[in-house]
């Protein structure tokens, strides 16, 4: 899942600016600012209002049989048949247009538990540029694992690379988080790794942000910083909506761009989400 994150895409992008420039980005470039509410200072590692979550490749104990496919985190809740439509501007100006689908289908994942299975395409003018398959599940405490992808990128209707395809269990490849289940200022966290090839953070900044994007304005954000340790001078923000999941994201170091939220809602039973196939069910050509 590259940073950017959502949860999965655009080959490793993102990565740091000191996270003092938060703030700034966030109002000029992006129209969408802090509150203006008390700042919050980030709680240190292990303390109480920021529960240890795993960082790079440290070793964490996570049992595949407390995992559900059922995902309800209030910041990214993954019921089945909803869809996610985004307008992405990248870094040469180009306008993208990305579809986000939770299946109905499963995944058993190499470490033995069983994903969720959440379809991101990206096409341009169009055409599919890139197709992935993510894998997700919910632990009890609520907290959302990323547990892999399977990605192709696409030119001509054909695939041109599979790189940054792992799984979780496979190769030494790690589980990572994507949204704790009681975010706190200050968490830090993997969010997937796989030496070399996937290597993302993610660091929690505040709880009551807000952001205005075509599909609506949102109060109570919850906005993190996404890193790359194979990428260093990429930097992301993004923000989730409570109910409702990622809204805005913001590439302000490394070349990215910017990726708002257009609409939101629940596809009709029986659309097509297989692997060879458009959002839409239809083949590629």
């Amino acid at each position: 899942m590259r940073v950017r994150n959502t949860g999965g895409r655009r080959a490793a992008a993102r990565r740091v600016v000191a996270a003092s420039l938060a703030a700034g980005a966030l109002v000029g470039t992006a129209g969408c600012g802090l509150t203006g509410g008390p700042e919050e200072t980030p709680s240190p590692a292990g303390s109480s209002s920021a529960a240890a979550l795993p960082q790079g490749d440290e070793p964490f104990e996570l049992d595949p049989a407390s995992l559900t496919t059922e995902i309800n985190n209030e910041y990214w809740p993954m019921e089945p048949g909803t869809q996610w439509v985004y307008q992405e501007t990248d870094e040469q100006g180009q306008e993208l247009r990305v579809v986000v689908t939770v299946t109905s289908e499963t995944k058993e994942i190499a470490n033995g538990a069983t994903a969720r299975v959440v379809r991101d395409t990206v096409t341009r003018q169009g055409d599919v540029v890139e197709d992935t398959f993510d894998w997700y599940a919910q632990d009890p405490d609520g907290t959302v694992w990323y547990l892999g992808e399977d990605t192709a990128e696409f030119e001509n209707g054909r695939v041109t690379t599979t790189e940054g395809s792992f799984e979780a269990g496979r190769d030494g490849a790690l589980a990572g988080v994507i949204v704790p289940g009681d975010p706190a200022v200050g968490q830090a966290y993997r969010q997937e790794f796989y030496v070399g090839q996937a290597e993302d953070n993610g660091a929690v900044l505040s709880l009551d942000e807000q952001a205005e994007v075509p599909a609506a304005h949102y109060d109570r954000a919850l906005l993190t910083k996404d890193t790359s340790t194979i990428e260093p001078d990429v930097l992301e923000y993004k923000l989730y909506a409570p109910g409702v999941g990622p809204v805005l994201t913001l590439g302000v170091s490394g070349g990215a761009g910017r990726e708002e939220l257009l609409e939101v809602g629940m596809i009709p039973a029986g659309v097509a989400t297989a692997a060879g196939t458009t959002p839409l069910g239809e083949p590629y050509e």
